[in-house]
């Protein structure tokens, strides 16, 4: 966690994550900027997004679906 404002919210950091596949469901606006690795996020929805180094996705609130990491990924992110 590198900042958190005021009843949470802005909130920045830098998240690590090894390879494994869960659910997830974002609460808050979400933007990541990926700085190494490789992962597929697959939205309830059908739309699929592959990351890897570089890569910069706007998850908005309320975006639900499955995570799966291929190569740890480096993430650093932004929820307002």
């Amino acid at each position: 966690l590198v900042h958190k404002g005021s009843n949470n919210q802005p909130e920045s950091g830098i998240w690590v994550c090894t390879p494994g596949r869960w659910r997830l469901a974002i609460p808050r606006d979400e933007l990541c900027h990926f700085v190494a690795g490789r992962a597929t996020y697959r939205s309830d929805d059908g739309e699929v997004i592959e990351v890897s180094a570089a890569t910069v996705v706007m998850f908005p609130a309320g975006w639900a679906g499955e995570c799966t990491v291929h190569e740890t990924i480096r993430n650093i992110y932004m929820l307002a």
